[in-house]
């Protein structure tokens, strides 16, 4: 017997499988266990096969009912944020924006950005994820977030990239360094071999440095790793060593005993972007936040090396 799949089948779906028992899905979803029973069965029939597993003691996923649970939560997912989303639109006033944003973007420009919105808009709540790029377009791809702020990771076609801030590279080390005593910007054929600290090829600046400096012998050579600037910082200051970070990556009030000095031969910069979910409208609320982000942007003191290039969103 044919059927077509709902949200409910999918909901009882997931259920089930998350608690691993009938008698606790219905619970959760407030439903008898017939009922529930039932549109498992429903949902069997619509795709032709057997989901669970049944025993005394537990129901457990077949296999190929496990490789479809995560696209079954992603679908739920997709639809519960856009209906929050319909809910916030119509409502104006009211609801949530959700956002994944970069360390750096979080302490140059975003905190103010939202502590501003939220004095006009005192009953939209903000949750604010700090993440990595290739974290943040996945969050942004499977619609945990409305929108995030960070550079590139993989160019996904189903992400929409609006440029923010051209933010340049540069060498980061101690004071005491020879480095830090050039005059002028420093040249990239000029760096030493040893003593460079990279970020893992997982992380943005990591996976920036691998496509566009390829061939640059201290990142071929062997050389120590990190994952988050909070590593690289201690690491620095710990002895005489140096980095390639981003301009706004830098903090110099944290860290007095380094310095970040341009580098050049080439330049590089990466682009620090809007990136939001192809065909898919923000919320009001979404847009107004932006136009607060848009605008602190213009007054915003970056540090040199960053460059503002942002326009009002549409």
């Amino acid at each position: 017997m044919n059927h077509r799949v709902t949200l409910k089948h999918l909901r009882s779906f997931v259920a089930v499988a998350e608690t691993g028992s009938f008698t606790l899905a219905s619970a959760r979803l407030c439903v008898t266990q017939s009922a529930l029973t039932a549109a498992i069965q429903q949902f069997e029939d619509a795709v032709g096969q057997k989901m669970f597993d049944r025993s005394t003691r537990r129901v457990e996923l077949t296999r190929d009912a496990q490789r479809f649970l995560p696209e079954a939560l992603r679908v739920l997912r997709a639809f519960d944020n856009a209906v929050g989303d319909l809910i916030a639109l119509s409502s104006g006033g009211s609801g949530q924006i959700r956002i994944a944003a970069a360390a750096s973007v979080i302490r140059q420009f975003l905190a103010r950005s939202i502590e501003e919105f939220r004095q006009g808009y005192p009953d939209v709540s903000v949750t604010l994820r700090d993440a990595g790029a290739r974290e943040i377009e996945r969050l942004v791809l499977e619609g945990e977030v409305d929108f995030g702020i960070e550079s590139s990771y993989q160019r996904s076609e189903n992400l929409e990239y609006v440029p923010l801030v051209n933010d340049r590279y540069g060498v980061v080390c101690r004071t005491d360094m020879p480095l830090a005593a050039e005059r002028g910007p420093l040249r990239w054929p000029d760096l030493p071999a040893t003593g460079y600290v990279s970020f893992s090829a997982d992380t943005g600046i990591g996976h920036f440095l691998r496509q566009h400096a390829p061939h640059w012998p201290a990142l071929r050579d062997p050389h120590d790793e990190v994952t988050s600037t909070t590593s690289l910082f201690a690491l620095l200051c710990a002895g005489p060593r140096y980095s390639v970070v981003p301009a706004m990556a830098f903090r110099p009030t944290e860290f007095p005993q380094l310095v970040f000095r341009e580098l050049e031969a080439p330049t590089l910069s990466r682009e620090i972007c809007l990136i939001t979910r192809r065909l898919r409208s923000l919320s009001s609320n979404a847009q107004r936040l932006l136009g607060v982000v848009v605008a602190n942007l213009r007054n915003a003191q970056l540090p040199a090396g960053a460059q503002v290039v942002a326009r009002a969103p549409d």
